[in-house]
């Protein structure tokens, strides 16, 4: 057996062996101390190999999804060896002979189907990267839906595209570019490489008219060498996981670089669209947004955020299919509840065109094509936009398949066809037949007992069994000669005689025996068979199937849209070529939420206006009055336009936005050496070297990770690269008030500022965006705030008010603050001792406000004031 093991193993070195035995999985020597540890496992030890002791551990087959998920978070890949043949059969061979084993799959990041180990809303994509002579590509599959895309990009666009994707696992050549790796590593993925041979542009065009069944790609549409080398070396990764079992893929979808927005990863991760800073959905855009019911739903809602359109139309048609909805709330109500009811469709076909399925993926299938069917009805009396109409089109056509399905399957079937009991009674004679001889044994013997009784007219005729003899026919002994002679020895034969009866068995009744016996086995058999012509029978209407679940995630993404904007009062963007961004109270989607569910506190709306009289806004004014979210909720506004969703503000005007730019926050890459302004300088050249002149850019606080004067250049000359070069529409957020002295140089530069108020020496965020600049930028009020010492606060005035006053009186006035300002002259004093009670705190201390009579309140008023005076 090790020895069957060792040669598998051989052919699996950079994977785990599951390898089958039994009810279990064992894994032996280094797999079994690395598996042991990462599912915190016992290990043990069976034999000796090499005179050492062989390592093992296990895993029961019944529960193998859970540890495989495990293993894959951990980084391993599985290699699953399957015994391919009864041990009955291998004993046969020979006492010695072992239970022949073949490896059925090896499961990957990128390869999983199974429900349990997949999350329903999001998708799990295997990408390939092919660079060749002509040029480089990107592909993409997930087989848990089938769906499958290329497109041609520069090297420098991978890690931007791999942030929009987020795929699991990523194929490279072997032996490739170090610096495609990292780019790899740094999206999350997990790198996989192949050798060569696997990108090869004329093989992978054979393999993939092979797996599509077609002669050429070109009905496909017209794919690079690039491409076809990306897309070929999925299906030969796919061939070599799936062990020939090949996926029920969709034809490859070709994707322009230029029909998307182009978000680079860096901006993905400042505006948290698909996962928070923190990691995770919850925070996140798509958290706030995502209303839908249905996985597939989810999924779509997801891409489209991730990948907001450019094409004016497709926008347009996605908001004329909210707005429907939007306008008919009772017609959206009743359609959200009966998607509520349709299961995952998308993954359901995969998992049977995988040979992965069950019998609850064929009742999937059944409720989703009834539900359809349903929603159809609904909106037949409609006048539906071109977008919606198109997709209840795609929801008919299956009456067929459904009430094929219908008729075969029990309401709720179990998980796996081995477990039998799936098949609706009445579906199939034969079967109906040999349960009634498992269920029902007792009864049919009783049943032929009568009738021999009748035939013989002997009462005392019993029909017994026994262990040796099997089922007989047994009366005593008075009867024995009428049993044996004719006729009745025509029917009877005779099979023992005891001290007081005699034994008898008929052809009927030993056909009935091995009827029964078998019946149970005979059942599965035949279940198994209709599984399989049920499950042909969906994968032959796989393509229309396909269409029908697109469709109804179209629907629920538009109703969930239209809900989205009923409940939070959302309006309908314009969304048109012009370089407009004009935005009426516009306000942040997530931070509105947010404060709802914390106090019930309203978001404090605010405009914008760029690409009419300005192009770029410097936006002044102190920390924590609300720039950064300023910037953020109009870069959010634009990417939900043109996602085609409804957005939230009281209007809004966006021209087309070709790229989006986000430089907000603060963070090192300690990893690769950078400090926090490495990363701001990286993240800064990399806007300042791409964006065009239809990009959208929100910069925050450019240039104060350095010296003061460093900083202000820095943020001098990127606020004139935008402006001159660039030519992009820009938010500019600074603390540099000398930058708003280039609103009079800069024609398409105009100032803003968050306003505040003092009071008391407290500082009061309006968070409101007036035109203008700030005047200072109330750093220490903000300290005061944060919670410093009292001390430090006061010696911070201090020292503000002397630099201050030495830049009003020239450079030398400020090395002379060292003399006039003496190092900790405000530390001396202890936190404890830094406050001490007023005549007004002493009154009050003794105040019981629930006894004061409103005339004593009132008085009490006065000899406040006179207290506070003194």
């Amino acid at each position: 057996m090790m020895a069957q093991y060792l040669e598998i193993k051989a052919q699996h070195p950079e994977a785990l062996l599951f390898y089958r035995m039994g009810d279990f999985y064992e894994l032996f020597f280094d797999d079994a101390v690395a598996a042991a540890e990462a599912l915190d496992i016992a290990l043990t030890k069976r034999g000796k190999h090499l005179g050492d002791d062989i390592p093992m551990c296990g895993v029961p087959v019944h529960s193998a999804e859970s540890y495989l998920l495990n293993l894959i978070r951990h980084g391993f890949r599985v290699a699953i060896a399957e015994q391919m043949e009864d041990p009955a059969q291998a004993k046969k061979r020979g006492s010695k002979a072992v239970v022949r084993r073949e490896v059925t799959r090896v499961v990957t990041p990128g390869t999983l189907t199974e429900e349990s180990l997949l999350d329903a809303r999001r998708h799990n994509y295997l990408a390939s990267f092919a660079s060749i002579r002509d040029g480089a590509a990107l592909a993409w599959v997930d087989i848990s839906t089938g769906a499958f895309h290329a497109m041609p990009i520069t090297p420098a666009r991978l890690g931007p595209e791999l942030a929009r994707l987020t795929p699991s696992e990523v194929i490279l050549p072997e032996g490739g570019d170090a610096a495609t790796r990292e780019t790899v590593a740094d999206s999350g993925a997990a790198p996989t490489e192949l050798g060569r041979a696997a990108f090869d542009s004329t093989g992978g065009e054979k393999r993939l008219c092979s797996l599509f069944g077609v002669a050429t790609l070109e009905a496909y549409g017209r794919f690079s060498r690039a491409e076809i080398a990306a897309m070929g070396a999925i299906a030969e990764y796919l061939e070599i996981t799936q062990k020939g079992k090949l996926p029920l893929l969709r034809p490859p979808r070709q994707e322009a670089e230029s029909r998307a927005m182009q978000i680079d990863a860096a901006t993905r991760r400042n505006l948290e669209i698909t996962q928070a800073m923190s990691g995770g959905r919850a925070g996140s855009l798509l958290a706030a947004v995502d209303r839908t019911v249905t996985a597939g739903g989810s999924r779509l809602l997801e891409r489209r955020l991730s990948s907001p359109a450019r094409a004016v139309s497709e926008i347009e048609a996605r908001l004329d299919a909210v707005d429907i909805f939007a306008e008919r709330t009772s017609v959206t109500g009743e359609l959200r509840s009966m998607l509520r009811q349709v299961p995952d469709l998308d993954r359901a076909l995969s998992r049977l065109g995988i040979d992965r399925g069950g019998p609850r993926d064929l009742a999937a299938v059944r409720d989703a094509l009834a539900q359809a069917e349903g929603i159809a009805g609904l909106l037949s009396g409609q006048n539906l936009p071109e977008l919606a109409a198109q997709a209840r089109c795609d929801l008919t056509g299956h009456a067929e398949l459904c009430d094929l399905l219908d008729r075969a399957l029990v309401a709720e079937p179990p998980l796996l066809a081995r477990d039998g009991g799936f098949i609706a009674p009445e579906h199939d004679a034969e079967l109906d037949e040999v349960r009634k001889l498992r269920d029902e044994g007792r009864g049919l013997i009783a049943g032929m007992q009568s009738e021999y009784v009748q035939q013989t007219g002997i009462q005392s005729l019993k029909i017994k069994h026994n262990n040796v003899l099997g089922y007989f026919v047994e009366v005593t002994a008075t009867h024995a000669e009428k049993m044996l002679s004719p006729p009745l020895n025509d029917t009877f034969r005779h099979r023992q005689t005891t001290a007081n009866q005699v034994r008898f068995t008929t052809p009927e009744l030993s056909e009935m025996e091995t009827r029964i016996l078998n019946a149970g086995g005979r059942a599965q058999e035949i279940e198994k068979r209709l599984f399989e012509n049920l499950k042909q029978s969906v994968l032959n209407c796989a393509p229309a199937l396909g269409q029908t679940a697109r469709a109804l995630a179209n629907l629920d993404v538009a109703a969930a849209l239209a809900d989205l904007a009923n409940g939070e009062g959302w309006c309908r963007p314009v969304v048109d070529e012009s370089r407009a961004l004009d935005i009426e109270g516009g306000r942040h989607a997530v931070v509105e939420q947010a404060l709802r569910a914390q106090d019930g506190a309203p978001f404090v709306a605010n405009d914008c206006h760029l690409g009419t009289r300005s192009d770029i806004c410097l936006l002044t004014g102190p920390n924590m009055s609300g720039k950064s979210t300023y910037l953020r909720q109009n870069a959010l506004i634009a990417l939900l336009a043109q996602a085609g969703c409804y957005v939230p503000a009281e209007s809004a005007r966006i021209g087309v936005v070709s790229q989006l730019f986000s430089r907000v926050g603060a963070s090192d890459d300690l990893a690769r050496g950078r400090s926090t302004f490495m990363v701001e300088m990286v993240e800064t050249a990399a806007i300042l070297n791409r964006a065009d002149d239809r990009a959208l850019v929100i910069l925050d606080e450019i240039g104060r990770g350095t010296a003061t004067y460093d900083g202000l250049s820095i943020a001098w000359a990127t606020l004139e690269h935008l402006h001159e070069v660039n030519r992009c529409r820009a938010l500019f957020a600074t603390h540099y008030h000398e930058l708003t002295g280039l609103a009079d140089k800069l024609d398409r530069l105009e100032t803003a500022t968050v306003s505040v108020k003092e009071h008391a020496g407290d500082v009061i965020f309006l968070h409101e965006v007036q035109p203008g600049a700030a005047d200072r930028s109330y750093g220490v009020q903000v300290a005061r705030l944060a919670g410093l010492p009292e001390s430090v606060v006061e010696r911070a005035r201090v020292v503000l008010d002397a630099l201050e006053k030495g830049d009003r009186e020239g450079g030398g006035a400020r090395e002379a603050l060292i003399d006039d300002l003496p190092l900790f002259s405000a530390a001396a004093a202890s936190p404890a001792d830094t406050h001490t009670s007023s005549p007004v705190e002493e009154r009050l201390r003794d105040i019981l406000p629930d006894e004061l009579t409103p005339r004593e309140a009132l008085d009490l008023v006065y000899e406040l004031r006179k207290l506070a005076g003194s």
